[in-house]
């Protein structure tokens, strides 16, 4: 089992601040017009009283690193993504991410041997109540596996 000796890891928490800029950008990446993003007067208007982030918007999180699990820097495929929320995440908030590496398992693929890196992700307010909860999946081919294994 690959990185299965990582299984149960942490990283520790990092402090992200969800900057105004940053969401604009996103959005416009995303192409995602909604004024609620962008536009401060209609997000005062709204049933939340401000600024708000697109649901995707975690991805672009530091959640820090899990000690001494060493991930290839290219190679890798993204293979599911799930985000929960307990509360809408907003424009200027401070929150604390980190990651868990939950599960580790094989398939034998095609081409070889696959393996799947199960994480989560979180991130918190600074009182620590959690904000989201964000579960990915990574597969890591064959061609990966013999560069890592090496």
């Amino acid at each position: 089992m690959l990185y299965g000796e990582f299984v149960g890891g942490r990283s520790k928490p990092l402090l992200n601040l969800v900057e105004r800029g940053a969401v604009r950008k996103f959005a416009e990446a995303i192409a995602d017009p909604n004024p609620l993003y962008v536009d401060e007067a209609a997000a005062k208007r709204s049933r939340y009283g401000r600024l708000l982030v697109p649901p995707t918007f975690p991805r672009t999180f530091d959640y820090g690193h899990i000690e001494g699990l060493k991930l290839p820097s290219a190679g890798m495929i993204h293979g599911e993504f799930h985000i929960s929320y307990e509360r809408p995440l907003f424009v200027g908030e401070e929150v604390f991410c980190r990651m868990r590496l939950e599960d580790s398992y094989d398939k034998q693929g095609r081409k070889g041997l696959l393996g799947f890196l199960v994480f989560e992700r979180t991130g918190e307010s600074p009182d620590g109540a959690r904000i989201f909860t964000m579960n990915d999946v990574v597969v890591v081919t064959e061609v990966v596996r013999r560069v890592i294994e090496a």
